[in-house]
């Protein structure tokens, strides 16, 4: 099995002068469960090199048994380092997509042709994809064959507008994800804020904060077996 991780170049908050990125645990979380499992992983990026990690992520608080994992792996850390150009990125040469969140991709992910192509492809062609956190916002632009919107009627979670009150950012974000694919109709479902919560529809699995990062990496495995039967 062969997956590509797709991260975040966008390093900045808006205007307020202060950084952002992606978060440490989205990435490895379902790095390990990947890697554990004997997946093929590469890492992509819009820009390529090295993404900007959100600072707050790697806080304390914020650290975990994988991010501390990952960060003491040279082959992980060398990994990053060098990820890969999302415009050369074909959907064709993985069994599967991951987006990881942060805010950064819902200023650059979110609007990025490349990206839009990559799921509508992945999807297309009948392979799972799976989004966590701010990530489900990456589907904003990203439509079915007949110009609807992907997510329209499908089950979808993503970040909540409580846990952005509750980071302090609801008024910096260019938009709330929970609102936006409420807005694309979706069926947006949340539990409590902080919490695990990962949703199949079909071939599109969402998670809704950090926490979902391992399981929904663990349902991304599941049905991408399922696929690849």
């Amino acid at each position: 099995m062969r997956i590509v991780i797709v991260l975040t170049s966008h390093d900045q908050l808006g205007s307020t002068g202060r950084p952002t990125g992606f978060w440490l645990e989205e990435l490895a979380a379902p790095y390990y469960r990947f890697k554990d499992s004997g997946v093929d992983v590469v890492l992509a990026s819009p820009k390529g090199g090295r993404p900007p990690i959100d600072p707050k992520s790697n806080e304390p608080d914020f650290q975990t048994d994988e991010t501390r994992r990952f960060e003491s792996d040279p082959e992980a850390v060398a990994a990053l380092a060098n990820t890969t150009r999302l415009d050369t990125v074909s959907a064709d040469d993985f069994d599967t997509v991951f987006y990881a969140g942060g805010h950064g991709p819902l200023w650059d992910l979110a609007e990025d042709p490349d990206s839009v192509r990559l799921i509508e492809a992945t999807l297309g062609a009948g392979k799972p994809l799976a989004l966590v956190c701010h990530a489900p916002g990456v589907l904003r632009h990203a439509t079915n064959p007949d110009g609807t919107p992907l997510v329209r009627g499908r089950r979808v979670t993503g970040f909540t507008n409580g846990e952005e009150a509750g980071v302090g950012l609801t008024e910096i974000v260019p938009f709330l994800v929970e609102d936006k694919l409420i807005q694309l109709g979706a069926e947006y479902s949340k539990v409590d804020d902080w919490q695990p919560y990962v949703i199949a529809d079909g071939l599109l699995i969402t998670g809704q904060n950090p926490a979902s990062s391992g399981p929904a990496a663990d349902v991304l495995i599941k049905e991408t077996n399922k696929t690849r039967a």
